[in-house]
């Protein structure tokens, strides 16, 4: 039996007491076993990030997650402040940058718009893989395998209309797959979100 994937995630809201959909999933990352799970905000409230550490972090694990609500069609300020330092040449890209190579990289975000929202023809006038071509690329410089998002459209109504708790199973089983192995991660790279059809791509177990 192989050894566990190694998941960290690092966890970026400005509200999270005030989230209805991000901090029940934060908690339950947190709840699961093995998985380094990192609030930037709490951890560097005055975003003096600790390089070393970070990169270190990195060096550890085999998937990285970036966990967020989606803000003006981006990250959060932490994010970009986080990829502005941590990700430095010769360490993440260039000359010797190949500290993040073969890693595998993913976004879990929220957005308070609709699906309908996010295509050529709505109000966002871009789909979400699209807004994400910056991440998407930085992971390619950076030697990453992308994989689709981890996404839930309206979150602001996910509460009352129910929502939640099926949201957060789905996260807890992509969470154990990737830990696994289990994550057939050429299709997860061509959907448009993982939770499409988790089970669609998933490996047979053997």
């Amino acid at each position: 039996m192989p050894d566990a994937r190694r998941i960290l995630v690092l966890y970026a809201h400005p509200a999270h007491d005030r989230s209805e959909v991000n901090r029940p999933l934060a908690r339950a990352t947190r709840r699961m076993q093995d998985i380094t799970f990192v609030d930037l905000y709490s951890e560097y409230p005055t975003l003096e990030f600790d390089i070393d550490v970070e990169q270190d972090r990195l060096r550890a694990h085999d998937v990285i997650i970036f966990m967020f609500p989606m803000y003006w069609y981006s990250t959060p300020a932490i994010l970009k402040e986080w990829q502005d330092l941590v990700l430095e040449y010769g360490f993440a890209y260039g000359t010797g940058g190949t500290a993040l190579s073969g890693k595998t990289f993913l976004a879990a975000l929220t957005t308070g718009g609709p699906e309908t929202a996010y295509n050529a023809e709505g109000y966002n006038h871009f789909t979400i893989r699209e807004l994400l071509a910056p991440l998407e690329q930085t992971a390619s410089l950076c030697r990453m395998r992308f994989i689709a998002p981890f996404l839930l459209h309206s979150a602001r109504r996910a509460a009352e209309e129910g929502r939640v708790g099926t949201h957060v199973a789905e996260w807890r089983q992509v969470l154990a797959a990737l830990q696994s192995d289990r994550l057939d991660l050429e299709a997860a790279a061509k959907v448009s979100h993982l939770n499409a059809d988790i089970d669609g791509l998933l490996k047979e177990e053997l």
